[in-house]
């Protein structure tokens, strides 16, 4: 009957941390500081129309809407990068992440200087698992803007797809000196210390993003992971657990996480009751799925 510790689920990354950034909209004002011809001047209102538009329609995720609007712009200016780049994400954002990288190529080879091109360029590549690649990418935006806290982030999650959990948290702690107030930094570092065993000081970065983040269901899914599964502090794991389900009542690892926990301090009916409800939400654990068939019935 005992349900094998295998079903515990690995940690739950975010793949890759960080979303792809457009650039801003543009404000136009009634009057040019230059006086325009009208021909002129109507083309560039037409432009700052569709570029604003584009990037409301990106903010709003109607990514089909951004490319078209953007693809207006450039047809105006074929060599405006930033709608090269917003392009790129929007294509991205829709798992063409071969557009997008041709795309953010343009805007790179326009400007070659355009460090938010090059990061993006490098999450577009770490979606294609192109991790050496991305990270080059990366270290050109970081050598470009040495404050680009995004870019430490992502290499550093490119890093760790390699192996390279030094060299992640090295990326991860730069990224959190710059910004000490955004919770994927520190619970992405959590998770690399947790690849190399370093458990309590895992908890302690999990903890932070939820100092940071009340609401952020992966870190106290981790968190609880970590206590239960590493530290033997069952729980602990069952209230953090209990707590991801509650912001997230749809993760469906997080009810098969919390059957093990709750099988192993005795409350078998209990157990049962999430491993149900994680295949219900599509858990695919085959060990989960047995244990289900053959304890509750």
């Amino acid at each position: 009957m005992k349900k094998c510790t295998a079903v515990i689920g690995a940690l739950v990354l975010l793949q890759p941390m960080g979303k792809l950034i457009v650039m801003g909209s543009m404000t136009f004002f009634n009057r040019p500081a230059v006086m325009l011809a009208a021909p002129e001047e109507t083309k560039l209102k037409s432009f700052l129309f569709y570029y604003n538009r584009g990037n409301n329609k990106f903010d709003a995720g109607d990514y089909y809407g951004a490319i078209s609007d953007y693809s207006k712009v450039i047809k105006i200016n074929p060599k405006y990068a930033k709608a090269y780049n917003n392009r790129g994400n929007a294509k991205g954002s829709l798992g063409d992440n071969f557009g997008a990288i041709s795309d953010q190529s343009k805007a790179i080879e326009i400007n070659p200087n355009f460090a938010l091109a090059y990061q993006n360029r490098g999450f577009s590549k770490s979606n294609l698992k192109d991790y050496y690649g991305a990270i080059s990418d990366y270290n050109k935006a970081i050598e470009i803007n040495p404050n680009f806290a995004l870019a430490y982030q992502n290499r550093g999650n490119a890093k760790g797809s390699l192996g390279d959990n030094f060299g992640a948290i090295s990326d991860y702690t730069k990224a959190i000196e710059i910004n000490p107030k955004n919770a994927d930094y520190y619970y992405n570092r959590g998770n690399a210390k947790y690849e190399l065993s370093d458990y309590y000081d895992a908890i302690s970065d999990y903890t932070k993003a939820i100092e940071i983040n009340p609401n952020f269901g992966l870190a106290y899914n981790n968190r609880g992971l970590t206590k239960g599964k590493n530290l033997g502090d069952n729980f602990g794991a069952l209230a953090d657990i209990s707590k991801a389900i509650e912001i997230n009542p749809n993760h469906a690892s997080a009810f098969r996480n919390r059957s093990v926990v709750k099988e192993i301090i005795g409350n078998v009916k209990g157990a049962c009751d999430d491993a149900i409800r994680a295949v219900s939400l599509g858990d695919k654990n085959d060990e989960n799925k047995q244990w289900v068939k053959s304890n509750c019935k």
